[in-house]
């Protein structure tokens, strides 16, 4: 299954792109995608921690994704 991926802050600049394709063999979950990202993406993983977003909403590990979702990487924030 194909899922296109948003990128928002650093992720954006570590993709290299505001968006990405990412193929997912086997499980389609918020967990797989994470660790196909990490993997096509190694510095998504020096992050102190960053949420998936599927369809608006911040999704756990076991989320089941479809082709339809709409998901986000959103990073940590900081402000002052």
């Amino acid at each position: 299954m194909k899922v296109n991926v948003l990128a928002f802050g650093i992720a954006k600049d570590i993709f290299g792109s505001s968006s990405v394709d990412v193929e997912l063999p086997g499980q389609n979950t918020t967990g797989s995608l994470k660790k196909s990202l990490e993997e096509r993406y190694p510095r998504l993983k020096q992050l102190a921690s960053y949420m998936v977003a599927v369809n608006n909403e911040y999704a756990p590990d076991q989320e089941i994704l479809t082709e339809r979702d709409e998901i986000a990487i959103i990073p940590p924030v900081s402000g002052g």
